[in-house]
């Protein structure tokens, strides 16, 4: 054989070669049967999985560039919290997770979320803002935009409704009177909580919520229906205007 195509042949087997090992490395790495999350979860139970492994068994399966256990890591930058802030959009334009996975991924989260919320009882005692706080801020303090809200309560302040007014910017065109108190009337509430969260973490009121709950307040006098308190949910802290006496 001539030395030319000899050299050809060394450098095309070489160059084959080293485009196979290049594939065999980035392809993800497969976990044996018996410690997928689906079969740790089987003999173990949920609670012996990481967040990594639960968010893998949520994913299903990955792509051909990266396991769904990789998937998971990725996706868990951020933490739990961080993850729960995103949207539907945000989600699905991530690689090895599309539409479907991104839904799945989020319906449960919500699903633990509103499992944190649910009281012993079909109806929590709120007798102070700390009750308040405890009942609303595992369901709404990690909304990635603001929600406005009420609780309704009777005359023992027990929770009787709860509803969402608004999503979006807090101003006082996107929250009316005539909204609030009509859930308060259909609930027939003898009281009432008002409740958002702020996306950035941090519950001080801005001057448009403290306009706004004057506003509130002042309609729920000429209804007969009495604004209790109005607390403002962060991460993992609120603020209460009964508390700092702008209520009351």
């Amino acid at each position: 054989m001539p030395r030319m195509v000899l050299a050809l042949t060394s450098a095309s087997i070489m160059e084959t070669a080293i485009h196979s090992s290049s594939r065999v490395s980035d392809a993800p790495v497969t976990l044996p049967d018996d410690e997928r999350p689906r079969e740790r979860l089987a003999r173990h139970g949920a609670g012996a999985l990481s967040n990594r492994e639960l968010i893998a068994l949520l994913l299903g399966t990955g792509s051909a560039r990266a396991s769904a256990f990789d998937t998971a890591a990725r996706l868990l930058d951020g933490g739990i919290r961080g993850l729960a802030q995103r949207s539907l959009g945000d989600l699905e334009t991530e690689h090895g997770l599309g539409r479907a996975k991104a839904t799945r991924l989020l319906a449960a989260l919500e699903l633990g979320t509103r499992l944190a919320s649910e009281g012993r009882t079909p109806q929590p005692l709120l007798r102070t803002p700390a009750d308040t706080a405890r009942h609303l801020l595992p369901r709404y303090s990690a909304g990635a935009v603001e929600t406005f809200g009420i609780l309704a309560l009777d005359v023992r302040h027990r929770v009787k409704r709860e509803a969402v007014i608004s999503v979006g910017c807090l101003t006082s065109s996107l929250v009316h009177p005539r909204e609030v108190f009509q859930e308060a009337v259909v609930a027939r509430a003898a009281a009432l909580v008002l409740f958002h969260n702020h996306p950035s973490g941090d519950p001080e009121p801005s001057a448009e919520d403290v306009s706004l709950t004057r506003r509130l307040v002042s309609a729920g006098t000429l209804m007969g229906i009495e604004v209790l308190d109005h607390l403002v949910l962060g991460a993992g802290r609120y603020v209460s205007f009964k508390e700092r006496g702008l209520i009351g």
